[in-house]
């Protein structure tokens, strides 16, 4: 992944309250989740979608109706390779659920965090632990001292916005401001 591309100056200035620390620099890098039209694409989340092939989504529910279920099934669909990590949830026929990110078959390039923030702190050790490139946390999963123990890591972290809405973005097929829910509930 790209590490050392700046985030764009517009989003430190407008949004001072922000660590400029945090956002400075790609390995380093944070988005809060709020952003102005003139910054609608950020280089780095761009970077770690790009070069992102292998995603285990962390928190991962049988739950066809939670976000975890189906942004995993949207991932697989559009062709990367996911794998669901849950402790309690088991394999069936139609994937493979693993314990923990060590029994994951490789190191993943993100892991995809669908956890309450006061267990994002493990989830980081485990995924350093495991060598992931990066650590993505999902809206309502942002835990800012996970996310510095991560860059401390070398990991490159987004927290806040969601994958499956910047993914989409990314493809030139954003998500309706209104859209809320699986993409084929609408």
């Amino acid at each position: 992944m790209n590490r050392g591309v700046e985030t764009p100056t517009s989003h430190r200035q407008e949004y001072p309250e922000t660590n400029a620390q945090s956002v400075k620099i790609f390995q380093k890098m944070t988005y809060d989740g709020r952003m102005s039209e003139k910054d609608a694409s950020f280089p780095e989340i761009d970077s770690v979608l790009l070069a992102m092939k292998t995603i285990a989504v962390v928190g991962w529910s049988t739950k066809p109706a939670r976000p975890s279920h189906w942004i995993a099934d949207y991932l697989e669909q559009a062709g990367f390779t996911v794998w669901r990590v849950n402790p309690v949830a088991e394999s069936t026929s139609a994937f493979e659920v693993y314990a923990s990110l060590a029994a994951c078959p490789a190191s993943p390039d993100v892991v995809d965090v669908f956890r309450a923030p006061p267990q994002v702190p493990g989830i980081v050790d485990a995924a350093i632990a495991a060598q992931a490139a990066a650590i993505w946390m999902q809206p309502g999963t942002e835990n800012p001292d996970a996310a510095e123990t991560a860059r401390a890591a070398g990991l490159d972290v987004v927290m806040g916005p969601c994958i499956y809405r910047e993914h989409r973005r990314l493809m030139g097929n954003p998500v309706p401001e209104n859209e809320h829910g699986p993409p084929n509930k609408r």
